[in-house]
């Protein structure tokens, strides 16, 4: 909140400055001690006064107060990463309906680009977006005829919301065409369900999980339960499935590598600020009985997937299979205003166990599968997105979709062979 304090007095001073009419004189004490404070040099206040006047005297449409400044306000997260923002109540409240998994939309997971286009992160399984042939790496350029003028992803959100049964046409062009398509869909209440289950044979269980959010990994725990009656005794393997999964809440994803875990480090989380430093930890307990596992990823699988991931991997808890993921490595904070707005901000990084950063690298699988695979964009894709270590510049827009059951039953005859390797007499 301190900085926030800062930032507020900062505010303040700038608005009293930009009311004068002439050019201000040298600042006060007290204007001068506000902006120490803040951290801010007053001749960098000073300019800003300049522009915000020039704008407010001269530009072709009267604009208010409360319009520049909060313009102001964006702008300050604009030039950040692709991942923070200024959020109005109605889109901080949108987001929160989003981590319980209903609303009214087309269930799609989006991040803004540079020209304000928006790209696809992952359709949501079972969505209008995923039954009308949307893709991650697919970029929306225009929603109903209109171009894109929206400040960030959460806002364009807004854009794809709206009553139940409504119609939407969305422009987008996808990777490797030259060529926009519209595509018209309906939108519809959308009750992700988070995880979907299913036996592929006795003692061998698959998991999806779409993404992380509030109820995963108790529904994930019951259903794993439910498997292991069914097969009458404990698990010999299962297939985890994190295949276009944007990610989601992070306790949640904790909770569900907690699951399958010990003991030990799942991530620490790494940043400026002391709340921004922390470290989740396995207890004692694994609902699979200690199956074999083999974890799939493609590109499409990011975030809070990804913290999932590299745990099981770093643990020598499973085998991931599939292509390099996403690379999203950053953790966002959301910060309440006083008038209701939020600020959502990157206050820090992801590292797994092994104290590897997933930001802008991601992970790779063990075993790599090709399969039917589609190009799609990668977290080092998107415009000013925060380096990371061992960064690799491996190309534009060369994220690997792995789509199908191949993989599936590639991780099951995996899964076969760990199995007969480990009861074969030595």
């Amino acid at each position: 909140m301190t900085m926030l304090r800062s930032l507020t007095s900062v505010l303040l001073l700038l608005v009293a400055l930009s009311a004068h009419a002439e050019p201000p004189a040298e600042p006060s004490a007290a204007e001068r001690e506000a902006a120490q404070r803040a951290g801010v040099p007053t001749e960098e206040i000073q300019r800003y006064v300049a522009v915000y006047r020039a704008i407010r005297q001269a530009y072709v449409e009267p604009l208010s107060d409360e319009q520049l400044m909060r313009a102001a306000l964006r702008g300050l997260l604009l030039d950040l990463d692709p991942h923070s923002a200024y959020l109005r109540q109605d889109e901080a409240e949108a987001l929160d309906e989003l981590a319980h998994g209903h609303y009214i939309g087309i269930g799609i997971e989006i991040e803004q680009q540079a020209d304000r286009s928006i790209v696809i992160i992952a359709p949501l399984d079972g969505s209008p977006a995923a039954r009308a042939g949307l893709r991650s790496g697919d970029v929306i350029t225009a929603i109903d005829g209109k171009a894109l003028d929206v400040e960030h992803a959460d806002a364009a959100s807004q854009l794809l919301r709206g009553e139940a049964g409504s119609r939407i046409v969305l422009t987008v062009l996808s990777p490797g065409s030259d060529t926009p398509r519209d595509v018209e869909m309906q939108r519809e209440q959308i009750d992700v369900d988070s995880v979907e289950s299913r036996l592929l044979e006795p003692g061998f269980a698959y998991l999806r999980v779409a993404s992380f959010q509030v109820d995963t990994a108790p529904q994930l725990r019951r259903q794993l339960a439910a498997m292991s009656d069914t097969s009458g005794g404990a698990l010999q393997g299962v297939v985890l499935d994190l295949r276009s999964n944007p990610g989601g809440l992070l306790h949640a994803a904790v909770e569900v590598a907690d699951a399958f875990l010990d003991s030990g480090v799942i991530v620490s989380t790494r940043g400026r600020l002391s709340y921004s430093n922390a470290e989740y930890r396995a207890k004692p307990g694994d609902a699979s009985g200690g199956a074999d596992m083999v974890v799939l990823i493609d590109s499409g699988t990011a975030s809070a997937a990804e913290v999932l991931a590299g745990a099981l991997r770093d643990h020598e808890r499973a085998t991931l299979m599939g292509s390099r993921s996403f690379g999203k490595g950053s953790v966002q904070t959301v910060m309440p205003l006083d008038n209701g707005d939020s600020v959502k901000l990157t206050t820090a990084r992801y590292y797994t166990p092994s104290g590897k950063s997933i930001q802008a690298r991601g992970i790779k699988p063990d075993v790599v599968l090709r399969g039917k695979a589609a190009r799609g964009l990668r977290e080092q894709d998107l415009p000013r997105h925060i380096s990371g270590s061992d960064e690799q510049a491996d190309g534009y827009a060369k994220g690997e979709l792995i789509a199908g059951d191949a993989a599936i039953e590639a991780a099951l005859a995996h899964l076969h062979r760990r199995l007969s390797a480990s009861s074969a007499p030595r």
